[in-house]
């Protein structure tokens, strides 16, 4: 399949709009690759701005289209969502698939420098270059982003943003791994796909990022108080809220009593993070 080619692979309507899944081959992850697209009913009369999804450790494109119950608030505010994978699938590396935190299905949204990583896994250079150029040639989208995600995809979604000034108009984050630097899944992968000096690391980190270059965008963060990875020291939303203090960045951090990790506190509040978005993508 020519890497500037989209081939559907299935359709369903839902809220007046389309939820398309589209298959295509990626030159940047040199693997063929599938991501989902949700466009509102305004899509089929014009071009409509789009929310970047990026979803958690073991997803894939299709958790949030499913789980999320983010159609009719999209259909309502006439804004596209893309969802890619999470992972390059199909390479095959040693040890690829032996963990849920590491290789397929946890690509952490960076570019990994080392062997045999460097090969496929440019997950950054996906979301960011390739696939906004592909959506853009052949989906009705106005040029107009926005991103968010959750867990990894929320450590996506911030590095995304914060290293692309003027890419996105606006950036949300569920859970996000917020500092992966000083957590064990963010060293574990970036040890991995960039190497053991943790100078090399600081760049694929939105506290450091903010810290060293602050911010033009402000954020806003859901964290569910009962999540299980709060409290075991992987998410560390503290160390996020201390750099944009210190770096002046408008953060709004919502602490949500009771809420865990899962598609349930997701869905309770993506209606909020989709206003908010729409709201700026206008």
């Amino acid at each position: 399949m020519p890497s500037d080619a989209l081939e559907l692979i299935a359709e369903n309507r839902s809220f007046g709009g389309w939820h398309r899944r589209y298959r295509h081959r990626s030159a940047v992850l040199d693997c063929e690759m599938i991501f989902a697209v949700y466009l509102p009913p305004q899509a089929e009369s014009t071009r409509v701005p789009a929310l970047w999804w990026l979803s958690g450790l073991t997803c894939t494109d299709e958790n949030f289209m499913q789980k999320a119950g983010a159609h009719g608030v999209a259909a309502e505010l006439g804004v596209a969502i893309i969802a890619p994978d999470t992972s390059p699938r199909g390479t095959d590396l040693p040890g690829e698939h032996d963990r849920y935190d590491f290789g397929s299905g946890a690509g952490f949204y960076v570019n990994a420098t080392q062997a045999p990583w460097n090969a496929h896994y440019r997950m950054y250079d996906y979301v960011t270059e390739e696939l906004p150029a592909l959506v853009g040639e052949h989906l009705p989208l106005n040029g107009r982003h926005a991103i968010s995600g959750h867990s990894m995809g929320g450590h996506g979604a911030l590095v995304c943003a914060l290293r692309n000034p003027g890419q996105y108009t606006s950036v949300s984050a569920f859970a996000p791994i917020a500092n992966p630097t000083q957590c064990a899944w963010g060293q574990k992968a970036f040890s991995g796909y960039l190497g053991d000096d943790p100078a090399a690391w600081t760049a694929w980190d939105a506290s450091e990022l903010i810290r060293e270059h602050g911010s033009e965008l402000s954020l806003l963060v859901d964290q569910g108080e009962a999540d299980n990875f709060l409290a075991d020291g992987q998410l560390r939303p503290e160390a996020l809220e201390t750099a944009c203090r210190e770096a002046g960045v408008p953060l709004t951090l919502r602490r949500q009593p009771g809420y865990d990790h899962s598609y349930f506190f997701i869905a309770t509040f993506i209606a909020d993070h989709l206003r908010h978005h729409a709201a700026a993508l206008r």
